[in-house]
Formats: C-alpha cells, sequence, structure tokens
C-alpha cells in the first residue's frame, strides 16, 4: 500500500490544487518539501513539517526512514520532470508512492508562448553547467530551459552572443502560475533585463548569424571546432571509429590516448545517456580537453591524466574503448581487452607501423575485424586540382566474448 504521496504544487499554492492533493498534505503525519513550498501549503499541514536538508540526500534518507507512517512529500510542478520524484523512485518501490502532479514550469511556459511541448527543446540547467546548451543550438530551435537563480538568464544572453546566436530572443517567465508572474522578451545581444525572481524558466528562439557555432547533429564534425595540436582523429576517420564503436544507451567509453578529446565528446553527443573517460598523458592536451568539452556542451566528460596502461586501474570497466594513442605501449591493449564488459567493444586505429604490428597480431590470436582506411583530398597542384592522399589508416575492432 502507498504511505507516500508526492504532490506537485505551483506558484498558485493551495487554490491551484484538486481535492486529493489538499486532503493528502492535510492527513500526513509527516510533510517533506521546500521552505517555499512548505510556506505555500502552510494551511493545510497539520503533521510535522521537515524543511529539505543539505545534502538533500540527507532528506532522502529521512524520507526513507519514515516508511510506515503517513508522508507527504511537496514538490514543484511535475515531480518526474527534473524533480524530486525520480530521485524518491530510485530508493522507493513507485508502487509505495502516489503522485499527484500539477502543471511542470515546461507545460505553463509552453502555454504562455503557444509553443507545442512535443515539439520543442527542454532541458533543465539548475545547478549544472550552461554549456550543456551548446548542442541545441540549432537555426530555428525552440528551447526551455530551467535555471538556477536570477543572474542565469543574463549569463545564458552572454553566451548566446559570444557563440554567433546574438539575434537570438530570449525570453523570461517568471514565478509562472502565481500573483507574481511576469513574462519578459529581449534580443540575447541586447539583454538589459533586471530584477529577475530567481524562479524562472528562459525560453530561446533561436537565430544563427553567419558565424555562429553550430554543432552538426552527426558525428564527424569538423576539425575545426576542436582545438587541437595536430593529434586529432579527422573527421572522415572519427565518423567511421564512431560507427564502430556502435554507442548504445547509457553505455561508458574509454578514450585512451584521447588528444582533443574528439573520439569522447562525439561519442557523448551521440545520446544525453553515454558517459566517456578520456585518458590523456599530456597536460596541455588535457587542458584542451576539458575546453573542447565545454565548448561541445558535454561538460560531464570525465578525464584521467596518466599514461596507459597505469591510468586504467580502478576506472570503472567500459562498454566500448577507443585506442588513439600509446597502443604500441606494453600492456595496453591486454589491459583495454581485460577491462571491457562481456560484450564490449575495442576499435583500436594504427597509422604507424609499430602500431599495425600490434594491430595485426591481435587480430591473429583474437580474431574481430580489420579494416584499411585511405582517403584522399583534393588540393591545389600549380595550376591545377590533383589528390592528396592522407596517411592510410588500420583499424581492428574486437568484441569481446
Amino acid at each position: 500500500m502507498s504511505w507516500l504521496t508526492i504532490v506537485g504544487i505551483g506558484e498558485d499554492g493551495i487554490a491551484g490544487l484538486g481535492d486529493a492533493a489538499k486532503s493528502a498534505i492535510s492527513q500526513a503525519e509527516l510533510v517533506f518539501g521546500g521552505e517555499r513550498h512548505l510556506r505555500l501549503a502552510a494551511p493545510l499541514i497539520a503533521g510535522e513539517q521537515q524543511p529539505w536538508l543539505s545534502p538533500f540526500s540527507l532528506s532522502v534518507d529521512a524520507v526513507v526512514a519514515a516508511r510506515g507512517k503517513s508522508v507527504c512529500v511537496l514538490a514543484s510542478g511535475d515531480p518526474f520532470q527534473f524533480g524530486v520524484g525520480a530521485t524518491l523512485a530510485r530508493r522507493i518501490d513507485p508502487a509505495q508512492m502516489r503522485v499527484l502532479p500539477h502543471p511542470s514550469a515546461f507545460s505553463l511556459a509552453a502555454a504562455r508562448l503557444g509553443w507545442p511541448l512535443g515539439e520543442i527543446t527542454t532541458l533543465s540547467l539548475h545547478g549544472r553547467s550552461q554549456d550543456l546548451l551548446r548542442p541545441h543550438l540549432q537555426p530555428g530551435a525552440r528551447i526551455l530551459a530551467l535555471t538556477s537563480d536570477g543572474d542565469s538568464p543574463a549569463q545564458l544572453a552572454q553566451l548566446l552572443h559570444d557563440s554567433g546566436f546574438g539575434l537570438s530572443i530570449v525570453t523570461v517567465l517568471e514565478a509562472l502560475g502565481g500573483p507574481e508572474e511576469r513574462v519578459r522578451s529581449q534580443p540575447a545581444s541586447a539583454f538589459t533585463l533586471a530584477d529577475i525572481n530567481p524562479l524562472n524558466v528562459v525560453a530561446i528562439s533561436v537565430v544563427a548569424l553567419s558565424e555562429a557555432r553550430i554543432l552538426p547533429l552527426v558525428p564527424g564534425r569538423d576539425d575545426a571546432l576542436f582545438e587541437h595540436d595536430g593529434q586529432i582523429t579527422k573527421r572522415e576517420v572519427r565518423a567511421l571509429t564512431l560507427a564502430a564503436l556502435a554507442p548504445r544507451q547509457g553505455e561508458l567509453l574509454w578514450d585512451i590516448g584521447a588528444g582533443s578529446g574528439s573520439i569522447a565528446i562525439e561519442w557523448m553527443l551521440a545520446h544525453q545517456s553515454l558517459r566517456a573517460i578520456a585518458i590523456e598523458s599530456h597536460p596541455e592536451r588535457c587542458t584542451r580537453i576539458k575546453h573542447n568539452a565545454a565548448l561541445f556542451g558535454v561538460p560531464s566528460l570525465q578525464l584521467v591524466e596518466g599514461t596507459a596502461p597505469a591510468a586504467l586501474e580502478g576506472l570503472e570497466p567500459p562498454h566500448a574503448i577507443f585506442i588513439g594513442g600509446g597502443g604500441s605501449e606494453p600492456g595496453v591493449m591486454e589491459a583495454a581487452q581485460q577491462s571491457l564488459h562481456p560484450g564490449g567493444r575495442l576499435v583500436a586505429n594504427a597509422v604507424t607501423l609499430e602500431m599495425e604490428a600490434v594491430l595485426l597480431a591481435h587480430h591473429a590470436a583474437h580474431g574481430g575485424s580489420l579494416t584499411r582506411i585511405e582517403l584522399s583530398r583534393a588540393s591545389p597542384i600549380g595550376t591545377m586540382t590533383g589528390w592528396r592522399p592522407a596517411m592510410p589508416l588500420l583499424q581492428w575492432c574486437w568484441s569481446k566474448p
């Protein structure tokens, strides 16, 4: 039987609640919520009030420990849209919960703007890096983003301006559904709105200028988008390599000898659930990897500064591994194969004879597939044009039994 009721509440307080939500609050022995939520519902609360603790995990522990009592948790809007509901569901059987959602901030914002919610991008930047916005900056896109505070809209407008999207329209929707609701719009490059309510949603109608940094939606993005010192898997080979790595939802990649981090970054861009660890020994390249990860909107890329195989010790086992550098060093290939999850994929590229010899030996011993990749680009030859070949590359792909 359900002992926990999660009630979504809006800025209109108890006036916006149904009878079931009001009854759950008034009959609860314990009521958890933020101070704002508890204040909004105060006329109904008869039980003990428990404001959220810091860190939040302590409050989750307290809710779990209250099993057996009648407990109500107050949440903003829809508890399962970037809300506390998903957090609690990781610890409590959903069959023991009753959830009474309120319209989410996204639903309210879409209603005010007349935007079809199923056709726009929604994301939470609350307590998270604003760089997460970058992959979604596509010409004509519409974006709704939850923010952290009243300063966030101006910071987002500055990010848009700096990235070549200064003509985008930034709409700030404040305290939606309550008596202090306000909706204001300005172009990103001329954003001067002040005194913004900390409870706000930012809507962005994306307009790209000619110099805008637009990230294509498929692997093999232009090399010029990355900062690098020449140690980068070139775009055509990168696209083929990502295809061979075959990312699947929720998987983890090790990018060994990451260079600029291009493989790990494009892996993470393939789906929001994908994670990657970049292993790189050169400090300057590590700095570039961090910068590239931010510019591509994947700031959660994990970086390990060190040399394989020693740097691999203690890392979470991966589902896929790419070896772009250092694979000819003793023990690297063996450590990579051993670390993979069963069914995991290993892809290694070789441009040197030494690394080719390693891959040929591993293919002979373990099977897999070998692919020869040779590319040529048209280049000027005097007053005419001819093909200029790039260094040929050998790619070994192997799946762990």
